[in-house]
């Protein structure tokens, strides 16, 4: 017999986690599945395997991707490797077997670990930052808190997705969006409810404002320089705010942030999927994707949304009942600066550090409002193949005026397994069975594809292999381990 086909599963730590993530205790899920809770108890402790017959029962009951009990495996595989490489841990001890124990039996542990690691490599290097300005130690910055939050939920928050729905019905009830558009819509809602009127002021007058609200005269006040999807956006902000504010505090109550500053972004990037959740409703725009093969440029003109706007909300469709592609999305600008970092699946670039130049992102700047296909590969572990994924790029506009005189592009990169590349119209025409493949890395520091012209360091945990008489095509070439 195939032994792979004879091996047992023992998901016990996932199938305990998807319990709590459905808010169900032993007795009920068991009742569920149509077995006991002793038998339920066992697997959860895994001192039983998971039978097919339980898989399909719990695909059939939750409507649960079967793949996903074990979704993130080898991409958290890959962040602990790359956490173990760092410096610190020199000279300690961990096979590969135990990180995949540990991932298996303990996943909240590793999650804790890798969160810790987060924090403390956050810290490291803004007190590094410190020290060479004259300054004292920096705290870890919200912005990296409220990121590692919401990916820590998988970019999805149900709860803001129902509310989205209902709103969008309201208005639709009030004044057909399809009849006149979003934005009349929710002018209209915000000033027969809430007494809140809107204008628009030149960017003088708004100076380094896009939005702000004038609570004394109860306006909400928007530059000149949004385009229409981003006023329509700041207004569905707003109506999110004032229908929705008690709903929005208690799930910043709740995820326990550290501070004030940490609660008030949370609260902003909260509000923010509220309000993409009434421009973009998760039924439509999930039914929508799936017809148009996720062309974002239909999606656009379905719901009267940016490319960026779509892009994001094509991260978050993780609802059991309808799930889409699970897309990861980077949002990067000339310098390669990181502003966005999303994923609904595996993502599987560094979490530590910055992309790799190979990816096509780099170069959709080339190439401004058009978009990149490539498909690129991972490394791999103990000699197996590293995954394979499907990836689209393109340049987006800055929204807003800074006040420097000149506005840079940024530049949006999606991507999904290269298992899910079939269902997208960017996909068409391609030997998806023989791709064309680019081999990538994570950040430079962590990565051991040798040799790279394009390679910004050497690994942090391989010695320079520099002589008098030779010239690599890496600028930094290395011994091997």
């Amino acid at each position: 017999m195939d032994a792979a086909a004879d091996r047992k599963l023992f998901l016990g730590a996932r199938l305990k986690r998807l319990r709590r993530d459905l808010a169900l205790t032993q007795t009920a899920m068991a009742a569920d599945l149509g077995v006991s809770p002793s038998y339920l108890n066992h697997i959860e402790r895994n001192q039983r395997p998971v039978s097919a017959q339980l898989l399909l029962r719990l695909a059939d009951t939750y409507d649960v991707d079967l793949r996903s009990l074990n979704q993130g495996g080898a991409a958290d595989e890959a962040r602990l490797t790359e956490i173990l490489a760092d410096p610190l841990f020199k000279g300690l001890s961990a096979p590969r077997h135990e990180l995949v124990q540990l991932l298996e039996e303990a996943p909240g542990v590793a999650d804790a670990m890798l969160r810790l690691y987060q924090a403390f490599d956050d810290g490291r290097t803004r007190s590094r930052a410190a020290a060479e300005n004259g300054e004292g130690l920096v705290e870890t910055s919200p912005a990296e808190w409220v990121r590692e939050y919401i990916q820590s939920r998988g970019n999805h928050f149900p709860e803001l997705d129902q509310l989205g729905e209902a709103l969008s019905e309201a208005l639709t009830a009030e004044a057909p969006v399809h009849a006149d558009g979003f934005e009349p819509a929710a002018r209209h809602r915000l000033a027969a409810k809430h007494d809140l009127g809107v204008r628009t002021l030149p960017a003088e007058v708004m100076v380094e404002w896009t939005r702000r609200f004038d609570l004394h005269r109860r306006r909400l006040l928007l530059s000149e320089t949004l385009g229409p999807s981003s006023r329509a956006f700041a207004i569905a902000y707003q109506l999110a705010l004032v229908e929705h504010g008690q709903a929005l505090n208690d799930l910043v109550q709740a995820a326990n942030a550290p501070d004030d500053a940490t609660r008030s972004l949370l609260k902003v990037a909260l509000t923010n999927t509220l309000a993409a959740a009434t421009l973009m409703p998760y039924a439509a725009f999930q039914r929508t994707a799936e017809e148009t093969g996720y062309d974002l440029a239909r999606l656009q003109a379905r719901f009267g949304v940016s490319y960026e706007q779509a892009a994001h909300r094509l991260t978050t469709l993780s609802r059991p009942t309808a799930r889409g592609v699970p897309f990861f999305l980077m949002r990067v600008d000339q310098a390669g600066n990181i502003s966005k970092r999303y994923a609904a699946g595996a993502f599987p670039f560094s979490r530590f550090g910055g992309a790799c130049p190979r990816w096509r992102l780099h170069s959709a700047f080339r190439t401004p409002g058009r978009i990149v296909t490539q498909i690129i590969e991972t490394p791999g572990q103990d000699g197996k193949p590293g995954g394979r994924w499907f990836t689209f790029a393109r340049t987006v506009e800055r929204q807003g005026h800074d006040g420097f005189g000149e506005t840079h592009d940024l530049a949006v990169g999606l991507g999904c397994e290269l298992r899910h590349a079939h269902r997208l119209a960017y996909a068409l025409g391609l030997d998806l069975e023989r791709p064309d493949v680019t081999p990538i890395g994570p950040a430079c520091r962590l990565c051991h594809r040798h040799p790279c012209a394009e390679r910004a360091a050497a690994p942090i945990d391989r010695p320079l292999a520099v002589d008098d008489w030779s010239k690599s095509v890496s600028p930094y070439p290395f011994a091997a381990a």
